[in-house]
C-alpha cells in the first residue's frame, strides 16, 4: 500500500502546533499524514528525512515568527527538496506585508492569519482548495496507463498533449530506454518508436489510436446521451466552459462539445497572472479543470475528441451534425470555438511538427528541453508566458518577434519578467526563414536587417496570429474577411437576418445560434472577456427561447 503524503506544520508556539495538528488530523487523517515539527530547523530536517525516503509533501503550514529560522527561510529551503508541495504562510496582523511580498518570492500560495478558528470556515476551504491542486499535478508510483513513443514522434506528442489536457494519469516511456525496451519487448510485434502504443490498465494495447478511440478507451464521453438538447455549446475553451457552467446551473438540458481538451488555447498557458482573484496566478489547465468539474457538478454533459461538423435550420429547432455522422437536435447554440495558431510557411515547417516544431505553449513538452535550446516566435501574451515558462527547464529561450520590441505587445508584467531573466535573449526585427533537422528540429534561420541569424535550436514554440475555428460555419452564419463570426448590430442589416426583431448583442446572423469569446468578430483576446461572454450568452440564450 503507498504511503500516504504528508502535511506538515511547523510552529515553535507547542500550543498552538498541537491545535494546528489536531484541526489538520481531524480533517484530512484518511488521505494524508499530518507531521509537526517544533521550529524551523526541526521541520528541515524532517523535509530531508521524507525526500531521502522517498516520501512526498503535499503541503507546508508554516508559522512565519519563529526564531533562528522564520517560515519563509524554511519553505526557501525547503521547497528545492519538494518544489510541487503548496505552501501556506501562519501570520500575525503585522506580517500580511511580508506575506504578500512572499507571493512573488518563493510563489506563496496562500497565508493565513491566526488564530484560524473556526477551522470550518477559516482553515479548511484554503487547505482543500490547495490540495485539490495539487492532487491534480500529482503522480504517485504508477499502476495505470503507459504510452511508450519516441520522444520525437509527433503523433507522440499529440497524445501526451491529448492525456495531459484532459486530466488523465499516464506514465510516458521511451521504448528506446531501458524500461521502455522491456516493456516494448513484451509486447507482440514490438513497437515502433515512431509510432505510440497505449497500453491501458486492463492489459489491453492500443497501436497508434486515434483521438477519438483513446478517449473511448480512458473513459472519456463520446457519444450523446440524448437526441435533444435545450442548450448545444461547441468548443470548451474560457467562453465554452462559462457558458456550460451558467447554462446548467440554470437548468438547461446543456450538451458542452470539445475536439480536443478543455480549456481551449487558454488551457496549454504554463501561468496566467492577472486573472480577477488569484493573486499567485494559475496554470490554464488549473482553470480548465476547475471549471469542467463545475460545469459537471451542476449537470452539463461533455463529449469529448468530437468536432461538430455542421449546423442546419429544422426551425424551431437546430440540427448538430457530428463530424462521425451522429446527430443531435437542440433549441440553441453557442459556438465558442477560439482560435488556432498560424502554422509556419517555411520549409522544414510541416516536415518537423511534433518533432520540436510545436504551435501554442506545448507545455508538456517543456520539461523534456531541460538544459536545451529553445525559441519562442511570436510577440503576444501566449509567447511572453512561454517563454518564462520555459526558462525554467531551458538553458537558453529565444524569443524571436517581426517587430521592433514587445512593450506594445505584451502585457507590462511579462515585459518585466522577460527582461530580469537571464537565460532569456530577445530578437526584434527578424522573420523565420527555414528550420533544419533530419528526425527532429537541429537549428533554425531567420532573416534579419542584418543578414541571416542562425541558432543552433532544439525546439520552437510558434504564436505568430490567430485564425478562428469557423470553416464549418461557411454558408451557414455571416463572418468577416478573416472568418470571425458577426454578430449583434454587425448582422442587423444584410448578412441574411430576416427577422422582425434586431439579433442580440453575442447572437449570430442564423438566429438561435451565439458567439462568445475569440471566435467572435471584434471580441475582445482576454480570458476574463471571454469567460463573461460565455455566460452573457446564456442569459441571451434565455430571451431566444422566450420568444419561441
Amino acid at each position: 500500500m503507498a504511503t500516504k503524503p504528508v502535511i506538515l506544520a511547523v510552529d515553535d508556539d507547542a500550543p498552538v502546533l498541537r491545535a494546528v495538528e489536531r484541526d489538520l488530523r481531524a480533517q484530512y487523517a484518511g488521505d494524508y499524514r499530518v507531521i509537526g515539527a517544533g521550529s524551523g530547523a526541526e521541520g528541515l530536517e524532517v523535509v530531508r528525512e521524507l525526500t531521502r525516503r522517498g516520501d512526498t509533501v503535499a503541503l507546508f503550514l508554516v508559522d512565519q515568527r519563529m526564531p533562528v529560522m522564520t517560515g519563509i527561510e524554511l519553505l526557501t529551503e525547503a521547497l528545492p527538496l519538494q518544489p510541487e508541495a503548496k505552501r501556506v504562510l501562519l501570520t500575525a496582523y503585522a506580517d500580511t506585508d511580508v506575506a504578500i511580498h512572499a507571493i512573488n518570492e518563493i510563489r506563496l500560495d496562500q497565508y493565513l492569519l491566526k488564530p484560524w478558528d473556526p477551522p470550518e470556515e477559516r482553515l479548511y476551504p484554503v487547505v482543500d482548495d490547495l490540495l485539490a491542486d495539487w492532487a491534480a499535478a500529482f503522480r504517485p508510483a504508477f499502476e495505470g496507463l503507459r504510452l511508450l513513443a519516441g520522444r520525437w514522434a509527433p503523433r507522440g506528442h499529440v497524445i501526451r498533449d491529448l492525456l495531459t489536457r484532459n486530466q488523465v494519469p499516464y506514465a510516458w516511456l521511451d521504448p528506446l530506454e531501458d524500461e521502455g525496451r522491456r516493456l516494448a519487448e513484451s509486447i507482440e510485434g514490438g513497437a515502433d518508436p515512431a509510432l505510440p502504443v497505449v497500453l491501458l490498465p486492463d492489459g489491453s494495447v492500443l497501436r497508434d489510436p486515434t483521438n477519438r478511440d483513446l478517449a473511448a478507451a480512458v473513459g472519456l464521453s463520446t457519444r450523446a446521451a440524448l437526441p435533444f438538447y435545450d442548450l448545444v455549446i461547441v468548443g470548451a475553451g474560457p467562453a465554452g466552459l462559462a457558458a456550460a457552467v451558467y447554462g446548467a446551473s440554470e437548468g438547461l438540458k446543456t450538451l458542452l462539445i470539445e475536439r480536443e481538451a478543455p480549456g481551449g488555447q487558454a488551457g496549454t498557458t504554463s501561468r496566467i497572472e492577472n486573472y480577477l482573484g488569484f493573486p499567485s496566478g494559475l496554470s490554464g489547465g488549473d482553470l480548465a479543470r476547475r471549471a469542467l468539474a463545475q460545469a459537471r457538478r451542476l449537470g452539463a454533459e461533455i463529449l469529448s475528441s468530437q468536432e461538430v461538423g455542421a449546423i442546419r435550420r429544422s426551425d424551431p429547432y437546430r440540427t448538430i451534425a457530428l463530424d462521425d455522422g451522429a446527430e443531435l437536435s437542440c433549441q440553441a447554440v453557442v459556438v465558442a470555438t477560439g482560435v488556432s495558431y498560424r502554422v509556419l510557411d517555411v520549409p522544414g515547417a510541416r516536415e518537423l511538427a511534433g518533432a520540436g516544431v510545436y504551435y501554442g505553449a506545448a507545455t508538456t513538452e517543456a520539461i523534456l528541453y531541460r538544459d536545451a535550446n529553445v525559441g519562442v516566435i511570436g510577440a503576444g501574451n501566449s509567447a511572453g508566458q512561454a517563454a518564462v515558462h520555459l526558462s525554467r527547464y531551458a538553458s537558453r529561450v529565444h524569443v524571436l518577434v517581426r517587430g521592433a520590441g514587445i512593450d506594445s505587445t505584451m502585457s507590462a508584467y511579462l515585459v518585466e519578467q522577460i527582461a530580469a531573466l537571464d537565460n532569456v535573449e530577445l530578437h526584434t526585427e527578424v522573420s523565420t526563414r527555414q528550420l533544419h533537422g533530419s528526425e527532429h528540429l537541429e537549428r533554425a534561420t531567420f532573416t534579419t536587417a542584418d543578414g541571416d541569424l542562425e541558432l543552433p535550436l532544439t525546439a520552437v514554440f510558434v504564436f505568430i496570429g490567430q485564425q478562428p475555428r469557423t470553416a464549418w460555419l461557411e454558408r451557414v452564419v455571416a463572418c468577416d474577411g478573416r472568418g470571425f463570426i458577426m454578430t449583434g448590430t454587425d448582422v442587423a442589416s444584410g448578412h441574411g437576418w430576416n427577422l422582425d426583431r434586431e439579433p442580440s448583442f453575442l447572437e449570430s446572423s442564423l438566429p438561435g445560434v451565439f458567439a462568445a469569446g475569440d471566435v467572435r468578430h471584434r471580441s475582445v483576446k482576454r480570458i476574463a472577456s471571454a469567460v463573461g461572454e460565455g455566460a452573457m450568452a446564456v442569459q441571451l440564450v434565455h430571451e431566444y427561447l422566450a420568444q419561441l
